[in-house]
């Protein structure tokens, strides 16, 4: 089947004259097109306009990996997305750790974990907890960069020792004054700063007046964390560092992360 009727669900294929208001830009698909060259722009400038902060970033995690140290992710709401993003899956570092609060994820109460991230004292428990120290490398990510806890995980992993990655929206931090006591935000307080080249509000696409989608914060940072990731184990093997990389528990990589689950079990968390 050709033509409009085709795009349409099921129970609207017998109204297709009589499509919803707007249907004609959807069913061609005008906004998903625009989002995905918005997100292309977007990668292609983050990958070109960042290769000394990139390769900064990579230099310092190969680091850690050849001298035995960790790789360490932290984020709040959203962000705790790609804290996870390289946690535990095909083709990911066993060494990378998500710093996890279920207080600051969404699924107990998305809108209470907007507050518990404004909160002063929560990160340097945190970092306690997990045992951040010198020689580690602590990736912060949060895309608004102004509230207490991403702020308090940079300054406290640098405190202990750790080179601090940030991972933000300079665009969005630098419209909105910070929530921290310091007056700081996440990029004015990181040894290396990631810029995941987002707009003010993380939305980009206006599809109504005063009604914007299309967030591109998630999309972006995945890239950059995977890449980073990659080239970073990639140095580290040049530096004579045997790489530990999952493989695929759906394909033939069990045996290979059973070795990996019984060596780390008892200092990786959530595994």
């Amino acid at each position: 089947m050709t033509g409009r009727a085709s795009f349409l669900p099921p129970e609207r294929k017998k109204r297709a004259g009589h499509p919803w208001p707007g249907s004609a830009s959807l069913l061609r698909m005008d906004i998903g097109a625009r989002y995905l060259g918005i997100l292309k722009a977007q990668l292609d400038s983050v990958f070109t306009s960042q290769t000394v902060e990139f390769n900064a970033a990579a230099a310092a995690i190969a680091r850690a990996l050849a001298s035995g140290k960790w790789l360490y992710l932290a984020g709040t709401g959203h962000s705790h997305l790609l804290a996870l993003e390289l946690f535990y899956r095909a083709g990911g570092l066993v060494r990378a750790v998500p710093i996890l609060d279920e207080e600051l994820m969404l699924h107990r109460s998305a809108s209470a974990s907007s507050g518990f991230e404004r909160e002063t004292g929560r990160a340097d428990r945190m970092l306690s907890r997990y045992g951040v120290g010198a020689g580690d490398v602590l990736i912060v990510i949060s895309n608004s960069g102004r509230n207490a806890v991403p702020i308090e995980f940079a300054e406290g992993g640098r405190a202990r020792g750790a080179t601090v990655i940030a991972l933000t929206s300079r665009q969005h931090s630098l419209a909105h004054a910070s929530r921290h006591p310091s007056g700081k935000r996440l990029f004015e307080v990181a040894d290396v700063v990631l810029d995941n080249g987002g707009v003010e509000g993380d939305a980009t696409l206006e599809i109504a007046p005063g009604i914007s989608m299309g967030a591109t914060s998630t999309a972006v940072g995945a890239a950059l964390l995977q890449a980073l990731a990659a080239e970073a184990a990639s140095r580290a093997v040049q530096a004579g560092w045997p790489p530990e990389v999952y493989r695929s528990s759906n394909g033939s990589g069990e045996r290979e992360n059973a070795r990996y689950l019984e060596a780390y079990r008892g200092r990786i968390p959530h595994l």
